[in-house]
């Protein structure tokens, strides 16, 4: 063997130095969110089977949904087309999806949070100056998101096994390649980019081409075949056909683009300083523009804000425009409407389903106001908030302007999903658009649990994706499951009027109102008092 040979192993192993390390602290800081997420993809997937029993128990029920949903285009373009007709191929098209959808959220969350927030907040570098390897953080970022994929395969593959075990494996696999595919996109944006924010942003921006691309492709023909749904990895994961005939060689594109993707990444960060990036930010300007603590929280997350609303647009757009074909493709199918009416309420089928998916995207703008409420945490352990509350600027002003943009935001939000929805569908806009606004307040109180975990126990703060985790969960699941209502009232969610259809009633609202309220004014009462991170 040649000298030049033995002088790689060294090399390879100084660049790898430390990953072991990492990665368990790693894993120790994401022991919260990584499980709850997993826990939430698992239950969602797990659920399918018998709720969909429950629909469509017989099997000339099947076969009437699998041949409605081939002449569907505008449901096939949301959830896929439907490739077989046993309960475990149905579980793959009802849930897939969107299983891979969050799966690639964590793993993309998961690696900008241990690469390039890392490097934005100066850890990185105290860490680099011990004895870590140049490319150790990045590895043990990609070995975490590998950690939460693989748990979530496993789960997923012993939970299905009763369908049958080969498409339960093809099915956990598929889920975790995407999940491992849009983690090693992350890596490269986050070599690219010098913001986790922008990082974070560019990548979801990705994920979203990635489900337009399928929906377009699964539109246009009812077996996936078209070719832009193979320009997806969410399109892959419809073609790897679990419990439908499995492709196993599928599982082959998502390795080779993990793998792919994971080389440009590590030859990225092998060629750029600690904290820099391929493409830097531009200057600003010569005098400040900034007046006000609430101008500096726009700032920082109008990005967020933005991206926000046009997918809620977006969405009540495309649930608009499918209520008709969900009410004609329901049917006289009696437990399906059982179902929409636990969800939406007990007027006509199209209204009960308008009200199900403006909940829907309520559960989904609770997301967005956990993520807007920690970004007051994510400032002060950065120690971007000492500099700002060093001069004239008060915390409960400082606050104040984040708080604003999370509980404005929210009304945005809703508000633009409302006009998607009307749009949509096309008639009394109105009504719709009071649907989803009629949800503010149940994601106030989600907010305000989140405002009350930052500024009582800011080492806990996290624990707000939990509230929402479980606040999703039992929103999307408990329906289709038919759980008691004592569960369902858990979520702020379940006090809420069912809206369009049914009857308003203003007292609940009041009520989660102030209940948010509180909740934020003790958050607030906690930030003022206790000693903010330095």
């Amino acid at each position: 063997m040649s000298a030049a040979a033995f002088a790689v192993r060294p090399t390879t192993a100084r660049q790898l130095a430390g990953t072991g390390v990492l990665l368990r602290f790693a894993l120790r800081r994401d022991r919260v969110m990584i499980p709850v997420w997993v826990g939430v993809n698992t239950l969602m997937v797990l659920s399918m089977p018998d709720t969909l029993k429950s629909l469509y128990g017989t099997a000339a029920e099947r076969a009437d949904l699998v041949a409605q949903m081939a002449t569907n285009s505008s449901l096939r373009a949301m959830v896929g087309p439907v490739l077989g007709d046993s309960l475990g191929a149905l579980t793959a098209w009802r849930a897939g999806v969107y299983a891979g959808a969050l799966a690639a959220v964590v793993g993309l969350l998961v690696v900008v949070r241990h690469t390039r927030d890392e490097e934005e907040s100066g850890r990185q570098e105290m860490v680099a100056s011990g004895m870590v390897g140049r490319r150790a953080p990045l590895t043990a970022a990609l070995l975490a998101a590998a950690v939460a994929n693989g748990a979530l395969a496993l789960l997923v593959a012993a939970g299905l096994a009763g369908q049958g075990a080969a498409g339960a494996v093809a099915f956990g696999l598929g889920l975790a390649g995407v999940g491992m595919v849009f983690a090693t996109t992350a890596a490269i944006v986050a070599q690219l980019t010098e913001s986790a924010r922008l990082a974070r942003g560019l990548t979801a921006g990705v994920l979203g081409a990635a489900f337009v691309l399928r929906a377009a492709g699964d539109a246009a023909t009812d077996d996936g075949s078209s070719p832009l749904t193979w320009v997806s990895p969410l399109g892959w994961l419809t073609n790897l056909r679990a419990y439908a005939g499995e492709r196993w060689w599928v599982l082959g594109l998502f390795a080779g683009a993990a793998l792919a993707q994971g080389a440009v990444a590590y030859a990225l960060a092998g060629r750029r300083d600690l904290g820099m990036s391929f493409l830097p930010g531009r200057p600003g300007p010569a005098a400040g523009r900034l007046r006000s603590a609430g101008a500096l929280a726009w700032r920082l997350q109008r990005g967020g804000v933005l991206g926000w609303s046009a997918g809620f647009l977006l969405a009540g757009l495309a649930y608009g425009g499918m209520a008709d074909g969900a009410a004609e493709l329901v049917g006289d199918n009696e437990s399906a409407r059982e179902m929409f009416q636990r969800m939406g309420g007990r007027s006509g089928l199209t209204d009960t389903f308008l009200a199900a998916m403006a909940a829907m995207l309520g559960l989904v703008a609770a997301l967005y106001i956990v993520a807007s409420v920690l970004r007051l945490h994510g400032e002060e352990t950065s120690g971007r908030a000492e500099p700002v509350l060093a001069g004239a600027v008060g915390r409960l002003r400082w606050a104040a302007g984040h708080l604003a943009v999370a509980f404005g935001g929210t009304v945005l939000l809703m508000l633009l999903a409302g006009v998607g929805l009307a749009l949509g569908h096309g008639e009394r806009a109105g009504a719709i658009i009071g649907a989803c606004l009629v949800q503010v307040p149940a994601v106030w109180v989600t907010g305000g649990i989140a405002v009350l975990l930052y500024g009582l126990t800011p080492r806990a703060a996290t624990a707000a994706w939990g509230v929402a985790g479980a606040v999703l969960l039992i929103g999307w699941v408990g329906p289709a499951l038919d759980v008691p209502a004592a569960v369902l009232d858990l979520s702020p969610f379940g006090h809420l009027p069912k809206l369009p259809g049914g009857e308003m009633a203003w007292p609940p609202l009041l009520v989660l109102t102030a209940l948010a309220a509180g909740l934020t004014a003790a958050g607030l009462a906690g930030v003022r008092r206790r000693d903010l991170t330095t």
